[in-house]
C-alpha cells in the first residue's frame, strides 16, 4: 500500500476560520499573503460563550498539530534505513562553546541618576527606585527604604516584611507598587493562580530568573501567580499598605506613564488534564520510537493507535467543563476588570495555550484596574508613551501556509494596545506579522506612530541564518507593514539593536561583529547606510550623545569558521556620518568568563551623562581564552569609569563586593559563566552628585567617586 498516501489521509486539515490550514499542497504567493494577514488580527469574544468555544478550538489545533508532527515522525523512521537513521546529524549540531573625598551637598543631590528606561517618561520596573532622597529597594523578602542623603549617613528608616517573594517596584510620589510573586493555587475559582500555574510550575521558560535578553531565554514568565502591593510612604519611616490586587498571570513585564501603571503578565491553561499524545502500545504492541523498518501492516496499526487518541482527545476537549480557567483579577480598590469575560480577544494564529493579559491602573487614586486579554502567549514588550507592543515568536510546526508568506522557519505575531497615562483607556488596536523573531525589547521602537522592528530567523551556526528590519504603520485593525530591509548578515544573528530617531544600529555575529547603521527616514525605503566590521559583538548599546555609540559585550578570539567569546569588551562607536561608522574607543576587562549584570540587562548600565561617568557591576575573571574559561576570579563588584570621545574608559576605582564564603575574598567557581547568562554580584547602581551607590541584593554600599574602595556607608539588605 501507499502508506504516505495513509498518512496524509489521517492528518487533520485545520480551516481558517478559527483555525490553521495545514495543507501541503502548493499556495499561491496572493492568497498566503492575504491568509497571513487575516491571521494577525484579533477577534473580540463578546460573550462567555465564544470565549469558552476559542479555549476549545485552541486546545483542538494544537492536539491535532502534535499529533500530526508525532505521525509523520513515525514516518519517516518507519521509511528509513536502519542504518543511517539516528544521530547522524549530531555533528552538525551547535556546539556548546561559542563558540581627596568629596562632601556632602545640602537637602537633596544636585543630580543623580534613576532607572536607565529606554523610552523617556515611560518608567520600567526594576527593584530599586531613587527620588535623590530615598532608596526604595525589595530584597530579602521585604521593601525597604534608605535614607540616602546626605551620601554619608545613609541607613534603613523602613523595612515592611511581605509574604511571597518581592521583584519589582515603581515608585510615585508619595506611593510605591511592589510585584510579588505568590505561590499559584493548584486548584480552585477565583484564586490566584487556579488554573494550576505554568507547565512544569516556576522556572519553565526562561526559569525562575527574568528573562531580559531573549538569545538564550524566553518571555514567559516564572509561572507563578502576582500580587501587586500599593504602599502609602508619606511617612518614609511607617509605610502603609492601601491596595491589594490579586493576578492569577505571570508576571512578563511592567511600564509606567504618569500615575498609570500598566502590568503584562501570562498565564498558561491546563484545562484538559487527560489529554495524551503518545500511545503507551501502538497495535501489536511496538512502542512508539522503535519504528525502524517498520512493516506496513505494522505501521497502518501505529497510525490507527494514533487515531484512536486523536479521538478520545478531541471528547475530552469537547465535554470538559472550563472550571477555574481563565483569568482571575482581585482588587481591594473594586471590581474585576476580566470578569464577565470583558474585554477578550482571540488570535486565528492560536499563539499557544496561554492567555496575555494587560492589567492597567492608577498609583494615585483607588479606581478600579481595567483589563484586555488574549489568547496568546506572551512575548518581549516594547512600550512608548501611548502603546505597548508585544512580539510573539512562533516556530514552524503546523503553519506551512503561513509561513509561506515570507519564505521563513520563524514568524513573530505583533500586537499592539492602547496605552497612556489614562489607566482606563488601555485597549487592544492591532495586530501584524513579521518573519523571525526579537531578541529583546530594544529590537523594537516607535517612531510617528510606525513601529521598526528588527528580528533574526534561525540561530548562528545555521547558515541559513537570515535577518530583516521591517516598519509597520496601523491600517485599521492591522499592523501592514511599509518598508522593509531583508537578507543582510546572512549567516549571522542579532545580538543588539538601538534605534535612534529615524537611525538604527543593529549588531549581528558569527565571528565577527558587523554594525549596522540604518537610513530610517523614508519608512516606505528603509535601508542600509553602512557597515563596520571588528571583532566581537556588543549586547547592549547606549547614546552617549548625537554622534556616538558607547557598548558594552564580549571580546572574540577568530577561528576562521567560528569564534570563541572572551572578556567584556567596552567600546565606543562614531556614527556622525552613518555611511562610515568608526570605531573610536575600546578596552577589554577580564578573559572569558568574566561577566556583567549589565551584559544582558541594561538596567544594570548606569551612564551619566552629564558628568561623564559609567558605573559597571563586574566579575573579573583571568587566566582564560581561546575557548577556555578563567580559573582566577580577581574582583567582584562595582567599576567606575570616566568615558570621555578623545580620552576613552579611564578606570576611577573599584567597589568591591567579595563573594567567598568566609566575606572576604573571591569564589572563582563563578567564573564559567556562559555568556547568555551574564550576571555578577553588583546588580545596580547610582551616581548622586560625587558619590556612588553600589547594589546587590544582600547590601548597599557608599563611596566617594574620588575615593573609591573606602565605604561611607554600608547597609545590609537580608
Amino acid at each position: 500500500m501507499n502508506i504516505a498516501s495513509h498518512l496524509r489521509g489521517s492528518l487533520v486539515v485545520l480551516s481558517t476560520a478559527g483555525l490553521i490550514a495545514c495543507s501541503s499542497s502548493p499556495t499561491s504567493s496572493e492568497r498566503v499573503t492575504a491568509l497571513a494577514s487575516e491571521l494577525s488580527v484579533l477577534t473580540p469574544l463578546a460573550t462567555c460563550g465564544e470565549l469558552e468555544g476559542a479555549i476549545r478550538a485552541m486546545a483542538l489545533r494544537e492536539m491535532h498539530q502534535t499529533i500530526n508532527t508525532q505521525e509523520e515522525s513515525l514516518l519517516r523512521i518507519a521509511q528509513a534505513e536502519c542504518s543511517s537513521y539516528g544521530y547522524a546529524d549530531s555533528q552538525n549540531a551547535p556546539s556548546a562553546a561559542g563558540g581627596a573625598a568629596a562632601e556632602d551637598s545640602g537637602g537633596a543631590p544636585k543630580s543623580a541618576t534613576g532607572t536607565n528606561n529606554q523610552v523617556s517618561g515611560v518608567d520600567e520596573a526594576d527593584f530599586v527606585k531613587n527620588d535623590g532622597k530615598y532608596l526604595y529597594v525589595v530584597s530579602g523578602g521585604a521593601l525597604r527604604i534608605l535614607r540616602s542623603w546626605p551620601a554619608a549617613s545613609t541607613a534603613a528608616v523602613a523595612e515592611v516584611p511581605i509574604e511571597g517573594t518581592p521583584k519589582k517596584l515603581f515608585l510615585d510620589g508619595d506611593r510605591v507598587l511592589v510585584y510579588v510573586s505568590v505561590p499559584a493555587p493548584a486548584s480552585g475559582g477565583s484564586d490566584p493562580g487556579a488554573y494550576g500555574g505554568a507547565p512544569g510550575g516556576p522556572g519553565y521558560g526562561g526559569g525562575s530568573i527574568e528573562c531580559t535578553y531573549g538569545y538564550g531565554c524566553d518571555f514567559r514568565g516564572d509561572g507563578t501567580a502576582t500580587r501587586l502591593l500599593v504602599f502609602d510612604v508619606k511617612d518614609r519611616t511607617s509605610p502603609t499598605k492601601v491596595r491589594t490586587i490579586d493576578l492569577s498571570g505571570s508576571l512578563v513585564a511592567a511600564r509606567k506613564i504618569g500615575h498609570a501603571v500598566h502590568t503584562v503578565v501570562s498565564q498558561a491553561m491546563s484545562p484538559f488534564p487527560g489529554l495524551q499524545y503518545s500511545p503507551t502500545s501502538l497495535g501489536n504492541g511496538l512502542g512508539y520510537g522503535l519504528g525502524c523498518g517498520m512493516s506496513d501492516d505494522q505501521l497502518v496499526d501505529a497510525l490507527a493507535a494514533f487515531e484512536r487518541l486523536r479521538t478520545e482527545n478531541a471528547r475530552i476537549i469537547q465535554q470538559t467543563p472550563l472550571t477555574g480557567v481563565l483569568p482571575s483579577v482581585t482588587d481591594s480598590a473594586g471590581a474585576s476588570p476580566v470578569a464577565d469575560c470583558q474585554n477578550y480577544y482571540r488570535a486565528a494564529l492560536g499563539d499557544g495555550g496561554e492567555i496575555l493579559s494587560i492589567v492597567s491602573l492608577d498609583m494615585s487614586q483607588e479606581k478600579p484596574a481595567n483589563a484586555a486579554s488574549v489568547l496568546s502567549r506572551a512575548g518581549a514588550v516594547y512600550a512608548s508613551a501611548s502603546s505597548l507592543y508585544v512580539s510573539v515568536p512562533h516556530d514552524f510546526a503546523g503553519y506551512a501556509d503561513y509561513y509561506a508568506a515570507y519564505g521563513q522557519q520563524e514568524v513573530s505575531t505583533v500586537h499592539r494596545f492602547r496605552i497612556s497615562d489614562d489607566a482606563g483607556a488601555t485597549a487592544y488596536a492591532a495586530s501584524g506579522s513579521v518573519p523571525g523573531r526579537v531578541l529583546n525589547q530594544f529590537a523594537m521602537d516607535e517612531l510617528d506612530g510606525r513601529l521598526r522592528i528588527a528580528t533574526s530567523s534561525g540561530h548562528v551556526p545555521d547558515p541559513d541564518v537570515d535577518n530583516t528590519l521591517t516598519v509597520l504603520r496601523q491600517n485599521g485593525d492591522a499592523l501592514e507593514p511599509t518598508g522593509a530591509v531583508s537578507g543582510f548578515a546572512k549567516g549571522e544573528d542579532i545580538r543588539s539593536v538601538r534605534f535612534e530617531g529615524t537611525a538604527a544600529y543593529v549588531v549581528t555575529f558569527k565571528k565577527t561583529d558587523p554594525l549596522w547603521a540604518f537610513d530610517l527616514s523614508d519608512p516606505a525605503n528603509p535601508r542600509i547606510a553602512g557597515e563596520l566590521q571588528i571583532p566581537g559583538f556588543s549586547t547592549y548599546m547606549h547614546k552617549m550623545d548625537d554622534g556616538h555609540l558607547l557598548t558594552i559585550g564580549y571580546d572574540a578570539n577568530d577561528h576562521g569558521d567560528f569564534a570563541f567569546f572572551d572578556g567584556v569588551l567596552l567600546q565606543i562607536f562614531d556614527v556622525s556620518n552613518p555611511t562610515t561608522p568608526t570605531l573610536v574607543q575600546k578596552t577589554k576587562i577580564g578573559t572569558r568568563g568574566s561577566s556583567s549584570e549589565a551584559l544582558t540587562n541594561h538596567l544594570a548600565f548606569t551612564y551619566a551623562a552629564d558628568r561623564g561617568l559609567l558605573a559597571l557591576p563586574m566579575t573579573i575573571c583571568e587566566g582564560g581564552g581561546d575557548g577556555s574559561y578563567g580559573t582566577d576570579m580577581t574582583f567582584s563588584g562595582l567599576m567606575v569609569f570616566g568615558v570621555d570621545v578623545a580620552k576613552g574608559f579611564t578606570e576611577l576605582g573599584r567597589v568591591a563586593h567579595p563573594t567567598g564564603p568566609d566575606g572576604t575574598g573571591y569564589d572563582s567557581g563563578a567564573c564559567g559563566n556562559w555568556w547568555t547568562n551574564a550576571s555578577s554580584e553588583v546588580k545596580r547602581s547610582i551616581f548622586m552628585d560625587d558619590f556612588v551607590y553600589s547594589i546587590s541584593e544582600s547590601v548597599v554600599k557608599v563611596q566617594a567617586v574620588s575615593k573609591l574602595g573606602s565605604d561611607l556607608a554600608s547597609v545590609p539588605l537580608d
